[in-house]
């Protein structure tokens, strides 16, 4: 009964795709006529006066983000909070949950703002893998934080979407090793270190055993694998100082005291 169920719907399946075959490839007058009205009914659409069209995008704004809003205040927020052993005050959590994986403890701190669409996971093969964000942190959309054994986020923190630290490979450099499912080695697992003011650019890679120093700036698409020391612009892979804004720093500081004065 299962194999003629199987067969029957492999059968449909290619009876569509011979008609769709027959509708764009036939010279019939049919065919073409046939084709063009299923194209026009694929695609139709009303067209509203403009007043109706912003009244109703607006309607369905008000709706949506009411939804979000309240979803975010009663359910996602809270159940965030149950999974972190310390968060702060004026949490916002934007587009959802994040994906949280492994026995990993969190804390965070005040005024931070995490995108939903992020992954924070924790290697299996150390004892309490800890993610520490501090205050005022921003973590972008489509981030992922690999817990080694500690990732510590610092206050004023920015991370831009689509970063990754990695804290673990989450496999072994053998090959064989890797096919037999065995865990990645100790030495391959370590902590990240990212010191307050710092700023990590839209696709920025981090690995384990790094620390960036207090203020610098990462370039997008950099791959950093060496600390990085304060008060620097870093770029390229593997990322390297490419300019140094402690002197800027400095002026702006200089300027502020003369105003002052």
């Amino acid at each position: 009964m299962q194999s003629n169920l199987s067969y029957k719907s492999k059968t449909s399946r290619f009876n569509v795709h011979q008609f769709k075959i027959w509708l764009k490839q036939s010279d019939s007058q049919f065919a073409k006529t046939l084709f063009k009205l299923l194209k026009a009914i694929l695609v139709c659409d009303i067209r509203f006066p403009r007043l109706i069209n912003v009244l109703l995008y607006r309607t369905l704004t008000l709706f949506r983000d009411s939804f979000e809003f309240v979803s975010r205040v009663l359910f996602i927020t809270p159940a965030f909070r149950g999974r972190c052993i310390h968060s702060g005050k004026q949490l916002l959590l934007y587009g959802g949950l994040p994906f949280i994986s492994g026995p990993l403890n969190i804390s965070v701190g005040n005024r931070c703002r995490i995108s939903g669409h992020t992954t924070f996971s924790a290697s299996n093969h150390t004892p309490t893998p800890l993610l520490k964000i501090g205050n005022n942190v921003g973590i972008g959309w489509q981030t992922t934080i690999a817990v080694g054994t500690e990732v510590h986020i610092e206050d004023n923190v920015r991370i831009a979407g689509r970063s990754n630290l990695f804290g673990y490979s989450g496999h072994p450099i053998d090959a064989q090793r890797r096919a037999n499912g065995e865990p990645d080695d100790m030495e391959q697992i370590g902590a990240i270190h990212l010191k307050r003011d710092c700023w990590l650019g839209t696709n920025v890679i981090v690995k384990s055993g790094v620390t960036i120093g207090e203020g610098s700036i990462i370039a997008a698409g950099s791959v950093v694998t060496r600390d990085i020391p304060p008060f620097s612009i870093a770029a390229g892979n593997p990322a390297k100082v490419i300019k140094s804004i402690k002197a800027n720093q400095d002026d702006s500081l200089q300027s502020k005291e003369a105003y002052h004065a």
